[in-house]
């Protein structure tokens, strides 16, 4: 799985008034008269750019009978408008010697392009316009459906810890569409109708609830003057707020068990946790991150060095906590055994590590580590103008100022021994905990599903 803790440690920013157009040598903010919001940083370290559209939108805005329709609307969005065939969106965006792409999350769905920084103006007419003028056709949909369904075996259903993951999901949250795949239910795909389509691209796809985002060798003004060319002509139109979506508490540790063809078992436990827009008292969320880290953040973190070096239980152990979405998250442990070692005593043995957590503030050498791993996430993520892109758009995509990367290192800093026991000790309880478990069924491996043909993107 991703590293989501360091990285996560890297994105956490403090802005001080997104409302306002707001400038500093690097980072300017505005927004369009029909509500499209407007980032652009300065990097004039290489003659390119880096242009996104976010849209509010992803997973967790989803209907249960609509799951995963956000990321069919992203593969529709390459098959044409009223001005541009099938398609034909990327073939250009490679004739002017750039590339493109785009993906979707549970918050968010995301659209992207690299070139020149003198093609920059035809790559945002060529957004605004599928921002505005998308034509969805049953000729084109019914073929893409298919290539879904094909994703959805590839990247889950024909690998046992997707799968494991995913039900780990439905089984921790009851209420709240965290429990919804990205990708989404292969019931769901085969089911949506063209008029679906229509009616969330028509209700998600609109200025006032997108964000774009510029990074690169171009100016505040330079794209203001585009953006305004382009996606300021299109009309502005409300957007409707997402359904209440609160996850019902929980009363009692829930289990699952998956059985397939793996050679040994895996072991997921999660428990429920704030994210940093959902919390209450932000610094808690502070507080688990370090903490994630301490458990699980690299080699010398407590799981490895207990479980693999020192007891052998386990081949591999970490942790991940993923707080940047905009509704509750999972603090989550995971453990492979060692051959002779049950999944009974790995869970124990994991469990210890929280109990110790609970009743021993960590060390001061432990949070020195975890804060010099976060300085140098920090450093990294701003290597690529790509990278510095989609740390903007996530960020206010979720509900999150965006700002410099000086404040977060300080938010670390302020976090306490005590404050890491008190969290452990709040969040970490077993009737607030869900347990996913992957046994050997004993059957051979089956064939994997190919992978589908994203036409010529990758996915």
């Amino acid at each position: 799985m991703p590293n989501w803790k360091t990285w996560g440690l890297s994105l956490l920013l403090i802005l001080t008034n997104p409302a306002l157009a707001t400038e500093s040598p690097t980072l300017f903010e505005t927004q369009l008269d029909n509500g499209l919001q407007v980032i652009v940083k300065s990097d004039h370290r290489s003659p390119i750019v880096v242009h996104q559209a976010w849209y509010r939108v992803g997973a967790n805005y989803e209907p249960t009978h609509l799951t995963g329709i956000s990321h069919m609307l992203e593969h529709m969005m390459f098959k044409g408008t009223e001005n541009m065939a099938p398609g034909e969106f990327s073939r250009e965006v490679s004739r002017l010697g750039g590339r493109d792409n785009a993906f979707t999350s549970a918050n968010y769905t995301a659209y992207f392009q690299i070139v020149g920084r003198e093609h920059l103006a035809r790559v945002m007419e060529m957004e605004a316009d599928r921002m505005a003028n998308l034509k969805l056709t049953d000729a084109e949909f019914q073929p893409e459906r298919n290539v879904v369904i094909q994703e959805r075996l590839w990247a889950v259903d024909d690998r046992p810890s997707a799968r494991l993951f995913e039900q780990f999901k439905a089984t921790a949250f009851l209420s709240s569409p965290e429990r919804n795949p990205i990708i989404g239910w292969m019931d769901d795909i085969k089911n949506y109708t063209l008029e679906d389509l229509q009616a969330w691209y028509d209700r998600w796809y609109s200025p006032s609830n997108a964000t774009l985002v510029v990074v690169g060798d171009i100016t505040p003004d330079e794209v203001l003057t585009y953006a305004k060319q382009t996606y300021g002509q299109i009309p502005a139109r409300d957007i409707a707020p997402p359904r209440s979506a609160v996850e019902i508490p929980q009363q009692g540790q829930r289990r699952i068990i998956l059985k397939d063809a793996v050679p040994v078992p895996s072991l997921l436990i999660g428990f429920h946790a704030p994210s940093l827009v959902s919390a209450e008292d932000p610094a808690d969320v502070y507080a688990l991150a370090v903490l994630s880290s301490i458990l699980g953040g690299n080699d010398s973190s407590r799981l490895t060095q207990a479980l693999v070096r020192d007891q052998q239980l386990a081949s591999s152990a970490g942790s991940f906590y993923r707080f940047l979405g905009r509704l509750g998250s999972q603090f989550a442990l995971s453990a492979q055994p060692n051959p002779g070692v049950s999944v009974a005593q790995l869970e124990e043995a994991l469990l210890a590590q929280i109990t110790r957590l609970q009743n021993e503030p960590v060390t001061q050498a432990e949070l020195n580590r975890v804060l010099a791993q976060a300085e140098a996430a920090h450093v990294f993520s701003q290597d690529s103008i790509q990278s510095q892109a989609n740390m903007l758009g996530m960020l206010v995509s979720v509900g999150l100022p965006s700002s410099t990367f000086d404040d977060y290192v300080d938010n670390l800093r302020q976090v306490t021994p005590e404050q890491i026991q008190q969290v452990a000790n709040r969040y970490l309880q077993l009737d607030q905990s869900t347990v996913a478990i992957l046994e050997p069924s004993g059957q051979t491996n089956r064939r994997p599903a190919a992978r589908p043909d994203f036409g010529g993107r990758s996915h």
